[in-house]
């Protein structure tokens, strides 16, 4: 009798795309350090490892990702794209993935900046997180230390593992302070999500918009699908830079999916990286 494997329908849906190649295990440490390892070794664009569990999955700042085994989509995809749109690469898998819950759990989620999914609070609770998106990468491909760094030109093509947690059918014994900050697809909808459903989904629109970013470049059409999707542009937030706080209205992305803010002082500052905090 043929026994399917983890992956085999989302590989069959996803044939003809680059993202093809649909690898899945029951645990790993990493899937993005997995995924960058490959890279080294002259992995192609396209390949997908997906975990049910990772044991030391990591999200911004040194951050650590958590998660019940199986009860998310825990997957990282390898991409080699020029420098000139690196910083978008999280965009266009924003978006995607937002598609995918749409299309499949028929609910739209915010797009928080830089790197989160969010699904809205009703005004006296906050945005409570869906899922969280970490780009890591390399480049120039081929530098070595001993060479020195030198900055990349924008044709050079880095290396870069876009790591996806997606927060899909968690228990509801869940501990009161994680209830108040994230939130499950099943906690949306009232039932479960089948989570390669939803892979496949998402791997068939990143395969769209990454296709577009690679061909338009700053005119593509995904900084219009994230703008429209935001659960940030137009809300006045919080920017946590570390040792400094700026408070102002977020307003804009730039074509390198850098944040635009209106500060309260007056004028306006564009943020590469921070932590952003939705004020009520």
């Amino acid at each position: 009798m043929f026994t399917a494997m983890p992956g085999d329908r989302a590989r069959t849906l996803l044939a003809g795309t680059r993202f093809g190649a649909v690898e899945w295990v029951s645990e790993t440490g990493s899937t993005n350090a997995d995924a960058l390892a490959r890279g080294y070794d002259g992995a192609p664009e396209g390949l997908v490892l997906v975990a049910d569990h990772q044991t030391a999955g990591r999200g911004r700042r040194g951050r650590t990702w958590d998660a019940p085994p199986g009860a998310s989509l825990l997957l990282t995809v390898l991409l080699r794209p020029p420098t000139s749109v690196l910083g978008a690469t999280t965009m266009a898998t924003a978006v995607a993935l937002a598609e995918a819950i749409e299309a499949v759990a028929g609910f739209a989620p915010g797009l928080k900046w830089p790197n989160d999914l969010v699904w809205p609070g009703d005004g006296s609770a906050p945005d409570r997180k869906l899922a969280g998106i970490l780009a890591e990468a390399e480049w120039p491909v081929g530098s070595d230390i001993a060479s020195g760094y030198r900055p990349p030109g924008p044709e050079e093509k880095a290396v870069v593992a876009v790591g996806v947690g997606l927060n899909v059918n968690w228990p509801s014994d869940r501990p009161a302070e994680l209830a108040e900050l994230a939130v499950s697809i099943n906690d949306v909808v009232g039932h479960e999500v089948e989570r390669e459903e939803l892979l496949a989904a998402f791997l068939a629109r990143l395969d769209h918009h990454y296709a577009d970013l690679l061909a338009r470049r700053a005119g593509s059409e995904v900084f219009a699908a994230w703008r429209a999707r935001s659960a940030t542009l137009g809300r006045r937030v919080r920017v946590d830079l570390g040792a400094d706080d700026i408070v102002g209205t977020a307003v804009d992305v730039s074509p390198e999916g850098h944040l635009v803010v209106e500060l309260l002082e007056g004028g306006r500052r564009t943020f590469a990286v921070g932590d952003v905090v939705h004020l009520r």
